[in-house]
């Protein structure tokens, strides 16, 4: 049977013939190509994605009665389970330490510290503060237009 194969395959000149095949166009596209068979009876259906705006989400945020205690209890878990009296004042410099805080509050709370003021973030202090403080969902302008206003003043929102 090896004799068989290397009948099969000879040298001439520079081009090697496989049964009888010169070897570029073996191995060359521009002999026979398949042409891509087109099936008529198939009719594919493209639908136009429809783009629906996601919902705006609420900004509303009201810091919970016992929110001081659930800072505590995360401080405990990411710092150590000993806490110092004064533990509002422990720095925040590392950064693993500062994420996990973080990470946990947002979970927890649904309101997260904005990029824009995670550098002012220093102590635990500082993220009390900012959990504290109540969002509310409205403009000023909305403010405005829901309080009593002087009878010669009046806010239309059509331009």
């Amino acid at each position: 049977m090896a004799v068989l194969s290397v009948s099969r395959i000879t040298r001439r000149g520079f081009m090697w013939i496989v049964s009888g095949v010169p070897h570029r166009e073996f191995w060359s596209r521009s002999g026979k190509e398949k042409k891509p068979v087109v099936a008529e009876t198939v009719e594919e259906v493209k639908k136009e994605p429809i783009l629906v705006c996601p919902p705006l989400q609420s900004r509303i945020y009201i810091p919970p009665e016992d929110f001081q205690s659930r800072l505590k209890s995360y401080v405990k878990e990411v710092f150590g389970s000993t806490l110092p009296s004064n533990w509002q004042d422990i720095s925040l410099e590392d950064g693993h330490l500062k994420f996990n805080l973080l990470a946990h509050l947002a979970d927890d709370l649904g309101h997260a510290v904005p990029n824009s003021r995670l550098h002012q973030m220093c102590r635990v202090r500082d993220v009390f503060d900012f959990y504290n403080v109540p969002v509310q969902d409205r403009s000023k302008f909305d403010e405005l237009n829901a309080s009593n206003l002087p009878p010669n003043l009046k806010i239309t929102w059509s331009y």
